[in-house]
């Protein structure tokens, strides 16, 4: 369906025809960024530098980079990100028990701060002027792209075609038949996917309409069904040193190589699914099906080792730092400096997040049954119901007394007001 309004440019970082000379388009090799690779090229006159970045999505970059040169890229650059992704915005997100309005770990906008600052690193490499996108304008990423980017280099602007061309999807399919540009992609298209390492989300079809029960056999691309999971549990042990997952069943892991291998084990026992209304940075509400089984397994453990370490102050005050650090990193704010503030927190509480986990799988859940921890304090002696010395039951009503007066004194004091 074509836009009944004209699209006009209002934003300073907004580059117009003629103003530059060179763009960098994030490129996936889909419908969308395959048309605009074409159309950057007709309606800007302008050279385009395709770029895609790997974050652990399941693609074939070689073909990627062949089809963006295909149709008319002066360079298509393919850059493995994946262990960056892994230590430098996976790695605070698990310390962060990354968890955005009940049970979004965020893969897709942790995805985003490290694709920008990658794309604003080749746009300063090859002189570009500008980057292209392939964001609509009712979603986060737009945000979030055009912001990071404009923080990252303020001398750079943006264009987002999906947002200034009239056309809907079966229009697309219509240019790119006549430029023979080939796409994947039909009419009958239902569900829309992003996906990382960290994990993938779908939405459309029968996910838009909060009445419907979302078909999760139809739209699930990594995890199975919690009906279709393994009848028998499965336990694993995690190690943990500062924060960090170290080892798995006792095999030291690099970060990447946990989460992929967590992501694998997870999506068996259909952990991670996440069916979510979420209040998008524009103002939208929507819902999503996110699958994140890695994502799921490490902040459980992480959150429940934090707690064995920590005291209930510590633990009351960092739940609010986490839920701040959520929506920061939500809300397109990776590269403010209250993000940087609420990091040396996390670090802080983290130095003592050291020891095991146990955790079970079963049928969509993640259970923390066993946890050890050289900084444990949890005392064994004094928390025992069997007889001991260790605690002394003689203050305990001299306590109870004084913990009370508030109360007692308020309620008495307050009955017949």
């Amino acid at each position: 369906m074509q836009s009944s309004t004209k699209y006009q440019k209002v934003a300073s970082h907004e580059a117009k025809k003629g103003e530059f000379k060179k763009t960098v388009l994030l490129y996936s090799g889909g419908l969308d960024t395959s048309v605009m690779l074409k159309w950057i090229q007709d309606q800007y006159e302008s050279a385009v530098i395709a770029v895609t970045i790997d974050i652990g999505q399941n693609e074939d970059f070689d073909f990627v980079k062949q089809k963006a040169l295909k149709l008319g890229a002066q360079k298509a650059y393919v850059v493995d990100a994946k262990e960056d992704f892994a230590n430098n915005y996976i790695a605070p997100a698990i310390k962060a028990n990354a968890d955005y309005q009940g049970g979004y770990h965020l893969f897709c906008p942790l995805g985003r701060a490290i694709i920008s600052k990658v794309s604003v690193d080749i746009a300063e490499k090859e002189n570009a002027e500008v980057v292209a996108h392939g964001c609509t304008g009712k979603g986060n990423d737009q945000v979030r792209f055009e912001g990071y980017i404009t923080t990252l280099n303020p001398k750079l602007k943006t264009i987002a075609p999906v947002r200034e061309w009239s056309m809907g999807r079966d229009e697309e399919l219509a240019y790119a038949k006549k430029h023979n540009i080939p796409v994947p992609q039909t009419s009958k298209k239902i569900y829309s996917y992003d996906a990382n390492l960290w994990g993938d989300s779908a939405e459309g079809g029968e996910i838009e309409v909060t009445s419907k029960i979302p078909p999760l056999k139809n739209i699930l691309i990594q995890c199975k069904t919690p009906k279709d999971a393994p009848d028998k549990p499965e336990t694993l042990e995690l190690e943990f040193e500062k924060g960090l997952p170290i080892k798995l069943n006792g095999k030291k892991m690099s970060l990447f190589e946990m989460v992929k291998e967590l992501g694998k084990i997870g999506a068996k026992h259909a952990v991670g699914i996440t069916h979510l209304i979420e209040d998008r940075i524009v103002g939208l509400k929507v819902r999503g099906v996110y699958e994140e089984p890695a994502a799921e397994i490490l902040i459980q453990a992480h959150k429940n080792l934090e707690k064995l370490v920590s005291t209930r102050e510590e633990n009351e005050f960092k739940t609010m730092v986490d839920q701040k650090w959520a929506y920061l990193c939500y809300g397109a704010k990776w590269f403010h400096p209250l993000m940087d503030h609420l990091n040396s927190y996390i670090e802080s509480v983290n130095k003592k997040v050291t020891g095991k986990v146990t955790v079970e799988l079963y049928k969509g859940k993640v259970y923390t049954v066993a946890l050890t921890s050289p900084y444990s304090l949890f005392n064994e002696a004094m928390s025992t119901f069997m007889k001991n010395d260790l605690f002394n039951q003689n203050a305990s009503a001299g306590f109870i007394e004084l913990w009370n007066l508030p109360q007692k004194t308020a309620y008495n004091v307050n009955k017949h007001v």
